[in-house]
This record gives structure tokens, sequence and C-alpha cells, in this order.
């Protein structure tokens, strides 16, 4: 008997035995549980969790029976509008005057709707919450449209579908667009897409001189990682696969000089228990012991620690978990407070979120074992238990050192005060460096005439090391052996080089200003033809050419040309790519032609529609351009505020008797309804040529 037969027979067997535990194998099982969809034989009861957090009194006195029914709830379903600022504001005007209004008064299976209301503490009214469950969302057809929107804009990156407590730590950042970023445990990307938002606050700026450096060390999920990032366009983002806790230090180019990458911004969000996601995770419930907390603190620790020491002076680091456990919270934090002898302050961020409520951290907790027995200090523990449990777990002792700390800064989230999940957060600011670093860097640091001859030859093997790779400027994966045991063999990044011929044509075509930075153009191959060209910030290409030997990266850089044979006729092989067309823009001084809204309507909603069908001055305008790749722009008309305030910017293709648009289905449809379109027929047209091939024009003036 083979594999699969094998596994199809025990699939079968496990069907017939939920059957007869009237788990209906066929899904009735499933409609009678209602909301608790897949799990019908979890009782949401744990006897251990109860006794524990009842004994360390994280919930305020009689307040122990609504925490208790709030996790027994299902989590609402929490949405934050992405995106930058003017797209984001229409979004919300969409979603307010449109699709909200359609949902008053509106009763699905006997239960009244309520209207999703806004976060207090989100900024802009820009994250919202409801209590419609997914299962509702699919299933209704009274809410079939604002499904698809919800579905259509989130796969756009217009939208994202984030735990309201989620939301939280890349909050109290305090990110500006000058800011170097380090996501240290960062899949699946919901908080990633934030911090890359907070760099792009000012749409006129193409390149912010910050970045974010996200990491993961799970390599699938790292792809992940990319497809959340790759939503909001960036090139201020690289995805890295590293394990948090020995992420490697990086170094940059600073006018010839090699120096330390310090991060201004840090993130430190770590794997922990989960105990405060029972509310979307039902296997919690049956799973939680207090062995998952004692397991995960060296490691969160080790985490903790490694992200001070890469943070500069003055920078701030966000530690947080979604666990309501002091051992993996407080603990950790009092430990990294006490070894930094002073380098080290929380924050008071208590005014920072007005209209959040949340819990002080606490100063006194026990520690317990999986078999319910109780440790308050580690002279208690038993040699047979101590790998078990830590000095780290338990609480200072010493008043003085204790006052100091502030642990009160901390920020606990419980789920009953106002429905969302359990949350942690602290949030450090680093004053100094930390004490093992200073007596490092009295070690290595001598006055130049002291530096004796092995610092010298060290250091010009590693300029020599990176030189060569700089010179041919390219970035290929790290050479180390155990780096290519798992994963996928990336391809290298390999930097257009000063005289490529590549670039000529291209710069001349679209008529590039004189300050295009055309050094951060990259491409994924060294040999053959480039067929697409990537692009990243000044900053990351810094990074990048100065650590190839030490870094796995993942992805980074947003395409902004395609290789197209047909239009080499015309001047130019490489057309515009829409998804970077927002950075290219500012750059670009020639084939723009400004289009009014009826005809961006035209483009979006038509595959390839003759000229004729346009307004006479877009007519005007292509008649005399020859053909080939176009930028499409529309400027909002501020007398006429009826009509979509933001400015649109398409990549085209001019043919000879027609004008098109190339934009992805989604991006068309989120168009569509910024500028009230009813997005069902627009949806129609679109399925009626998305199975088509991309054929272009009706004449043989057509891109790949």
């Amino acid at each position: 008997m083979g594999r699969r037969q094998r596994n199809r027979q025990r699939q079968q067997q496990q069907q017939q035995q939920r059957r007869e535990r009237g788990g209906g194998g066929d899904g009735q099982g499933r409609e009678q549980a209602g909301w608790e969809g897949g799990y019908p034989e979890i009782v949401k009861e744990n006897a251990l969790f109860e006794r524990y957090y009842r004994e360390l009194r994280i919930v305020p006195e009689g307040e122990w029976e609504p925490f208790m029914a709030a996790l027994r709830e299902p989590l609402p379903a929490t949405l934050r509008i992405t995106g930058y600022k003017s797209h984001a504001k229409e979004i919300l005007h969409c979603l307010k005057n449109k699709y909200f209004k359609e949902l008053q008064d509106l009763v699905v299976d006997g239960q009244k709707i309520e209207v999703p209301q806004t976060l207090k503490w989100y900024p802009e009214e820009l994250a919202w919450h409801t209590n419609l469950s997914r299962k509702i969302l699919r299933k209704s057809p009274q809410l079939e449209k604002f499904h698809q929107f919800l579905v259509s804009e989130t796969e756009c990156g217009n939208i994202s579908r984030q735990e309201a407590v989620s939301m939280i730590p890349p909050l109290l950042l305090n990110v500006n667009p000058h800011h170097k970023i380090l996501d240290m445990c960062a899949a699946p990307g919901s908080k990633t897409a934030q911090l890359i938002e907070m760099l792009h606050a000012d749409m006129n700026v193409p390149f912010p001189e910050g970045f974010v450096i996200a990491n993961d060390v799970d390599n699938k999920r790292c792809y992940l990682l990319v497809h959340q990032a790759k939503r909001l366009n960036s090139p201020c983002i690289m995805v890295v696969n590293h394990d948090a806790s020995s992420i490697p230090t990086l170094q940059i180019d600073n006018n010839g000089r090699k120096e330390v990458l310090f991060y201004d911004r840090i993130l430190c969000d770590v794997p922990c228990s989960g105990d405060g996601t029972m509310r979307k995770n039902i296997d919690v419930w049956k799973k939680w012991t207090t062995q998952n907390s004692l397991q995960l603190h060296g490691l969160q620790l080790r985490i903790a620690t490694r992200g001070v020491e890469q943070l500069a002076e003055g920078g701030r680091m966000v530690y947080s978990t979604c666990s309501l456990n002091p051992v993996e919270n407080e603990a950790v934090i009092a430990s990294l407070l006490e070894k930094s002898e002073g380098a080290l302050e929380l924050a008071d961020v208590s005014s920072e979120l007005p209209g959040l409520k949340w819990m002080p951290g606490i100063t006194q907790w026990k520690v317990m074992l999986k078999d319910g027995q109780w440790f308050e200090a580690w002279k208690d523990v038993p040699s047979n238990r101590q790998t078990q449990i830590r000095p780290t777990m338990f609480p200072i002792k010493d008043e003085e050192k204790l006052k100091v700390m502030n642990l009160e800064r901390c920020i606990r989230i419980l789920p009953h005060h106002q429905n969302t999940g359990g949350f942690f957060v602290a949030v450090l600011i680093k004053k100094s460096p930390m004490p093992w670093n200073k007596r490092q860097s009295k070690i290595i640091k001598e006055p130049p005439d002291a530096e004796d001859e092995d610092t010298k030859e060290t250091q010009h093997l590693l300029n020599a090391e990176s030189e060569q790779s700089k010179k041919d400027g390219v970035c290929g994966p790290p050479p180390c052996k155990k780096m290519k045991l798992f994963g996928f063999k990336e391809d290298p990044f390999v930097f257009l080089s000063e005289d490529d011929p590549l670039f000529p044509p291209i710069e001349k075509f679209y008529a590039l200003d004189p300050s295009f930075p055309k050094m951060n153009l990259l491409t994924r191959t060294q040999e053959g033809k480039k067929r697409q060209l990537y692009m990243v910030s000044k900053e990351l290409r810094n990074v990048l050419l100065n650590n190839s030997e030490r870094m796995k990266v993942i992805n980074t850089g947003i395409k902004v040309w395609s290789r197209n044979s047909d239009g080499e006729q015309f001047g130019c092989a490489f057309r515009l790519a829409q998804e970077g067309i927002y950075t290219l823009y500012p750059f670009i001084n020639a084939r723009i032609i400004n289009v009014c809204i009826e005809d961006v309507k035209v483009l979006l909603t038509q595959e390839n529609p003759f000229l004729s069908k346009f307004s006479s001055e877009t007519h005007k305008r292509v008649k005399d351009l020859a053909m080939g790749s176009i930028v499409l722009k529309y400027e909002p008309d501020p007398s006429k505020p009826d009509t979509l305030q933001c400015p649109i910017v398409l990549c085209g293709w001019h043919g000879k008797t027609s004008l098109r648009a190339f934009v992805p289905k989604n991006e068309r449809l989120h168009y569509l309804r910024m500028m009230g379109v009813e997005v069902f027929k627009a949806k129609r047209k679109e399925e009626n040529f998305e199975s088509k091939t991309e054929e272009g024009d009706q004449d043989s003036t057509k891109p790949e």
C-alpha cells in the first residue's frame, strides 16, 4: 500500500470516528457548533490557568468573572486602513459613507448587525472593530458586497485584517521617516506594514532616509512577510532570515569609513505562549500549561538582549508578547534592566495612546510548574528543577533596585476592558552603551598610533573581503554552508554599474531628472538578459553592499521597469511597472499624460479602449506622442469635493489607435470603488478579460 493510499485511509477512519462521536465529518457538526467551527470537542475551561492567574492577581479585584467571560467569547473582527495618507483618507471616506451605511438596521440570521466602531485610541479613525464573524461575512448574501470589498482591498494592501492589540507596538515606537528600524520577529508582517507606512508619512518623498529590516527565523514565514511588505510597494524594506537571538551586527559605509549599524527603533515582538490569544486560538484552552512560558523565557530574554545591543543611544525598543504571564513579560524586562546597569530605562507611555485601557506592570509574582507546584524565590527551587526554572524568572527582591526599575510603566491589556485579546508591551529607552559592549570597546578601540599589527591585519582582511563584491555591485547569498541547508537559495542582488549600456536609453526615453539615483537600480541575475529592474533606497544599498557575507537576504527592492521586446523599436526596451510608479514618478519628465476622472474610468473598465473613447484633451495630448510606455496621471480638483480627492498615477501603453492601463485587477477595483463606480458590474467586465492573455493593442505594437 502506497503512502497516499495509507493517508487517504487514515483520513476516512478519522472522519468515521468523528461521525460516531456526533462531530459530523461532513461539516454538519461544524454548522451546529456555530462560531466554534472545527473545534466542537474543545471545552473553554482550564483549571490550572484559572488557579495560576487568580493567584498572581493580574486581574483587578471583582473583575475575574468578566475577564473569564470575555475570554470565552469570540474575538471581534478588526481592520486597519493601511496605505499612505491621502489614499487612506479616501478609503475611510468610502467605508463610512457607503459600506457602513448599508449595514445600518441589517438583520442576518436573527442577529442585528452592529455598524463597525472606531478603535478610540488609534489615530485618525484608521482602525475599526465589528461583531461580524468570518462565517456571517462569508455566507450572508446581504453582506456579500461588503465581504468582497474587504477581500479585494486586503489583497491590494489597502486594508489589513489585524488584531486590535497587535496595532499597539508600532504606535509606541514613535517612528519618523529618517529612522533605521529593525523588526526582529516580523512574520506574518502586519506590524511591519505599519512601520513601512510610518516611514512614508509624506507621500511626496519617494525615498525616506529611514528603512525597515524585517527578520524572521522561519524561512517559509519570511515569504509570507515578503507578500505583506510587497503590497505597500516601498523601496525601503528588506526581509532577512536569521535567528533573532543571534542576528548579525551589520556594517555601513560612512564616507569611506566602516561603522557598525545601530538602529533608531527596534520592534521586539517575541515568540510567546500566546495565552492572550485564547479568543481566536481556541486550542490554547486545552493545551495551556505554565511549561510553555518556562521554556520560552530564556529565548525571549536572549532576543531582547540582542535587540538592545543593536539599539542606538537614545533609541527606543518596544518589547511585546501576546501572553499575560509575568515570566514572559515583567521577568524578562526586569532581568534586562538589572544587567543593563542603568543603560536602559522603561519609558512612561501612559499618555501616548489616549483612550486605551490598560493595567500597569506588576512587581511581585511567583513561578509555578505544570504540576501546580509554586516557588516564590530562586533559593526555594530544588536542584533537580533548576534546569526548568532559572533565576531570571523571579522578581527582584531588592526594594531599592525594584523602585528604580519602574516596572509599573509596563502595559498589560486585559480582554474584558475593551473587548480585545490579551497583550503585554514595554517601551525601553537606551541611555548609554550596554556594560558588556563598553568593556568590549575598550579592548578594540585603541588610538590609531597604538593599533597593533593583528588589529590592522583583521581590518585589512575585512575590507578586502567586501571590496571585491562592492566593485562588482553584487550581493549574493552568504557563503556559509549552514545557511544553505534550509530554505530556498536566493538569487543574488546585482546593482547596475556606472557605465551599464542598459540605462542611457531608459534615461533618454523617460527624460529622467539628473537627480535620479541610478546607482540604486538592481537586478536579480548576473548572467543573461536583465528582465526586471528593481530599486532600493540609498541607505539599503549601503547595507546590502557592505553585508552580503553576513546576512541572508530573502527580498528587497520594488520592481520599477520590465523588459518589453516590442518597446525597442520605439527607443526603450523597458516599460514602467505599476508597483514602482509612485517611487519613479517624481523623476520622470516625459511621456506623462494628465487625464480626467472619466478617462480613468474608461482605462480601468475597458481592456484596450480606442483613443476615440477618451476626452478631446487626452486625445490631443496622446496624438503627437511616440508609441510605447506612458504615465497616466489624475490630479484631484479641490473645487469638486464630491470627486476623488487623492492623486492617481497609472502605468499605461500607447498604441497606434488605443490607450491601455497596466494595472493589476484588485488595484483597478480599488480605484473604481474610490470613484464611486459599482464594482460588481466592473468586476464582471474585469472577469471577461482577465482570462484572456494580455495581448496588448489590436495592432502589432504590444508589450510582453
